[in-house]
């Protein structure tokens, strides 16, 4: 019984603080959301947003002064202010002009130079493909993405038209979530589709293709119709 007792201790205390037990040894690893804490708030990581333009970075208005991952080992580790998940510290915290819950900081890896940030305490997360106003969509970017280089940007789409017929293609697409992509050749391709309106955040979503089929993820796996490949190609 004492040891059962123990075992469901355990387990909860995991559940709790979303840490994992690592392959070896036991030792404690933390799943770290990418997030900055920065003038007594909490920023979490657009994962489905770029920059849109350099010109929306304004002041810069802090650095990171710890990275707690790869750092704290720690479950019960009190987040402070300057903590950043996964940047170094020294990094530049730059604002986002008029938009005093959006924060920015440098990355090489993600289009038009920076990863962004928004403020948990002050806005709810709206970069959902839901969240797009369709109608709003003025420029269309894909790039196909590689894990080893930048990202190569392999079309563009500004005419109105192509942008309108891309979109519905889009929204057309159909729900599979039991959907099993075929790797008999590998990974699939990984393409990122950058949607920018008026807005300083552009939208950024993921569609991949399998040799067979592309597919994407609004929010359950979508089949999307092959007529989608006249558009994966310069224009």
């Amino acid at each position: 019984m004492k040891k059962r007792s123990l075992f469901v201790f355990i387990l909860i205390v995991l559940l709790l603080t979303g840490c994992r037990p690592s392959a070896f040894g036991g030792q404690i690893v933390i799943d770290w959301v990418d997030f900055i804490h920065f003038d007594g708030k909490e920023y979490n990581g657009i994962h489905s947003g770029v920059l849109a333009d350099k010109s929306f970075i304004g002041d810069k208005i802090g650095t990171v002064k710890f990275k707690v991952a790869d750092n704290v080992k720690n479950p019960s580790y009190k987040i402070r202010d300057g903590d950043a998940a996964f940047h170094e510290k020294g990094t530049e915290i730059f604002q986002i002009k008029d938009h005093p819950h959006l924060i920015a900081v440098k990355d090489t890896h993600s289009v038009n130079g920076y990863s962004v940030y928004f403020s948990r305490d002050d806005s709810d997360y709206q970069w959902h493909f839901k969240d797009m106003l369709i109608e709003k969509v003025k420029t269309i970017e894909i790039y196909q993405t590689d894990p080893t280089t930048n990202n190569k940007l392999i079309s563009k789409l500004t005419k109105s038209v192509k942008i309108n017929s891309f979109l519905q293609l889009l929204v057309n697409s159909e729900e599979n979530p039991n959907f099993q992509p075929n790797r008999g050749s590998g990974d699939p391709i990984f393409y990122e589709m950058i949607f920018y309106t008026d807005e300083p955040i552009a939208y950024k979503y993921y569609l991949q293709f399998d040799g067979e089929t592309y597919y994407w993820s609004p929010w359950d796996t979508s089949i999307v119709s092959d007529e989608i490949q006249m558009f994966i190609e310069r224009n």
